[in-house]
């Protein structure tokens, strides 16, 4: 029944919103709790498949940790699959300022997740994007 699931739900969308925050905020370790510890993640269009939460987590701290980032997520669409797994699609949209240019992205998460003792992780991410607008310093 779906108001069984509602909790589980609510959960789901706190570890996503957890992963958006600890993203911006630059929390490499409360990053990595987010994650599996085999979880597997894609960000489109790299062909790299990172596999496990801590090669994650130093993929991500590498590519923004000197940036100003904002991402939000949209309009999940979340699905309990199981008694400990569940499938989501969220809608993204990221904002990453460096010190010479300025990127909008738009696109869709795509995750499984599964519950382990303490909790829901992402397990597997798939990052695909839409739009992407980068403009350089000087053209702002």
């Amino acid at each position: 029944m779906i108001a069984d699931q509602l909790p589980e739900i609510e959960a789901i969308r706190k570890l996503k919103a957890r992963y958006f925050r600890c993203m911006d905020q630059k929390r490499w370790d409360e990053l990595a709790e987010v994650f599996a510890h085999d979880a597997v993640c894609q960000w489109d269009p790299q062909p790299d498949v990172l596999h496990g939460r801590e090669a994650i987590t130093a993929y991500i701290r590498a590519g923004i940790e000197k940036l100003v980032t904002v991402h939000h997520g949209h309009m999940p669409e979340i699905e309990i699959t199981g008694p400990r797994t569940a499938h989501g699609i969220w809608a993204m949209s990221d904002l990453v300022v460096g010190e010479d240019f300025h990127l909008e992205g738009f696109g869709h998460y795509e995750e499984d997740y599964v519950k382990e003792g303490d909790g829901w992780r992402i397990r597997r991410l798939r990052l695909t994007r839409l739009r992407v607008d980068v403009r350089k310093k000087s053209e702002l």
